[in-house]
């Protein structure tokens, strides 16, 4: 006999077998059943007693059983009454769970009821919406995701809507995002010649990126990280475990750049401090920082006596120092460029070092000012900003919403690159960026999540990494090593320290107006 025959008559007597057993066990399945059930509506039946009538409900149980246990032949005819009803009601199989119902059914009614007031007419011979209309006259294309939310729509609407005007779209923009779910931020795209909005659920960004070296060219800063369509480029980047690509948003500094300085507005809370030392850990690679903290929270202490760092001032008197010497190294370092090219010789590598100024809440420091007499230290960015492009300086400022009208006129015009972060209303964001967003923000952004605009591009989502103060106790232990990697520290190996100051001579700014460059190349 042949192999394959033998497993053939083996695989039939199981299958025999298992009838049979099938067979043999069924009323044992049935009365499981039935006994399960009984199970299930006494438990059912017990939550549903009140707990003080629970007391009287157990003993008339009992006392019923120890009747039944009294009685002649008692047990044997209750245990048979028992096994009656369960084979009873064990009869048919469990039924299937009903399947849950469709989320399109369940929503789009719902946004469709409430776009009819805003897209209905009342001498329209042939509505699109109406309130006795479906759904499906209107909406095409939709999706949802595995948790039931709306991920694309698209949404016809009459000719004769006002697409062109922003305040009638921003009314169908909330209804749509207060329908599908304010946690999410969505992009609209009006189609105005065929009269359509096709609407998309953004994903999330990732948060919480550790600051790590960034594989760019000299001159360009990464600001954080956008969605994969926003851009072409690709960057290594580790985070947690893995390492992979993300999108960046990169900045690009210097003389050959069209926007030369940025303007970052946020709220409390909102990660403008961590962009601002997202920057300069980029900056110190090849440049030199001036850090002007008008707050005084000390959120960049770390940067404190390090190698490019010339001063971190927090006191009015101190910024004013330190901005009438940004100014006067601007000045001379366009006179320098301008003599050597006259002269056809090599610039300065002193010259050819960026310098980055960093402010933090300036108006802060112009309201201090104002308020004991003194000029304003924004008036002392003029030569920066207006040639610190010729000159390879830089100026970075950090400002809330609120005061960003506190700003010099000059410090708003310069500053064409723009970044805003926290929980803003639109017209806010479009105000702070120059031009109207087409994504709706979540109702709730976490730290270092906005927006951000450079020069004349479309305005695209930013998360910023997660560089958080090392001094800071309470921010996790790998982000705190994260950025000290990063910090730049002077090796007391082979650099002299630097001698004392005399006790009458302060470390105050003035010895920046001392390390300036010669006399002869002013």
């Amino acid at each position: 006999m042949s192999v394959t025959r033998h497993l053939t008559r083996g695989r039939d007597f199981a299958r025999t077998a298992g009838d049979h057993a099938a067979d043999m066990f069924a009323p044992l399945t049935l009365i499981g059943r039935g006994l399960r059930r009984h199970a299930g509506w006494t438990a059912a039946r017990w939550q549903a007693t009140p707990r003080d009538k629970r007391g009287p409900t157990a003993l008339l149980a009992v006392a019923a059983l120890v009747g039944v246990v009294l009685l002649p032949h008692g047990p044997i005819l209750a245990v048979a009454a028992l096994i009656g009803s369960a084979a009873w009601n064990g009869r048919h199989p469990s039924a299937p769970a009903e399947p849950a119902p469709d989320p399109a059914e369940v929503k789009l009614p719902a946004l469709y009821a409430a776009l009819t007031p805003y897209l209905a007419a009342p001498d329209d011979l042939s509505p699109l919406y109406r309130p006795d209309g479906g759904y499906r006259d209107a909406f095409d294309g939709w999706s949802f995701d595995a948790d039931g939310r709306l991920s694309t729509l698209e949404i016809g609407y009459p000719a004769y809507f006002t697409d062109t005007e922003s305040a009638a779209r921003s009314r169908i923009e909330q209804v749509v995002q207060g329908k599908a779910g304010r946690a999410r931020e969505y992009r609209f795209d009006w189609d105005q010649e065929c009269s359509t909005l096709r609407v998309t659920a953004l994903a999330p960004l990732p948060i919480e990126v550790p600051a790590q070296s960034w594989v760019t060219a000299p001159g360009e800063i990464v600001l954080g990280f956008t969605d994969p369509d926003a851009t072409q480029r690709r960057i290594p980047v580790t985070h947690g475990d893995q390492p992979g690509h993300r999108p960046p948003v990169v900045w690009r500094t210097g003389p050959r750049s069209a926007e030369p300085h940025l303007l970052a507005l946020g709220s409390a809370r909102s990660g403008t401090s961590t962009l601002l030392r997202t920057i300069a850990l980029q900056a110190l690679t090849h440049g030199e920082l001036l850090v002007i903290d008008g707050a005084g929270t000390g959120d960049h202490a770390c940067l404190v006596n390090r190698p490019g760092v010339h001063t971190v001032e927090t006191s009015l008197h101190g910024a004013v120092a330190a901005l009438e010497w940004a100014a006067q190294e601007t000045e001379w370092r366009l006179a320098a460029l301008n003599a050597a090219r006259h002269r056809g010789d090599p610039a300065p590598v002193e010259a050819l070092r960026p310098l980055w100024l960093l402010l933090d809440h300036p108006t802060e420091l112009s309201e201090l000012a104002q308020a004991e007499g003194r000029p304003d230290p924004q008036g002392l960015l003029e030569v920066p900003l207006r040639h610190g492009r010729a000159a390879r300086v830089t100026v970075v400022t950090v400002e809330t919403v609120e005061a960003a009208g506190r700003l010099s006129p000059t410090l708003r015009a310069a500053t064409r690159a723009r970044v805003v972060l926290g929980d803003h209303p639109a017209s806010e964001l479009a105000a702070a960026l120059g031009m109207p967003l087409d994504i709706a923000p979540a109702a709730q952004a976490p730290p270092g999540r906005g927006y951000a605009r450079i020069g004349n591009q479309a305005p695209v989502r930013l998360q910023v990494p997660a560089t958080v103060d090392p001094l800071d106790e309470e921010a996790p232990a790998r982000l705190r090593d994260a950025v000290i990697a990063l910090l730049p520290y002077h090796d007391s190996r082979i650099e002299a320290a630097a001698p004392p100051l005399p006790e009458h001579q302060s470390a105050a700014p003035v010895d920046l107006r001392k390390a300036a460059r010669p006399a002869p190349l002013r």
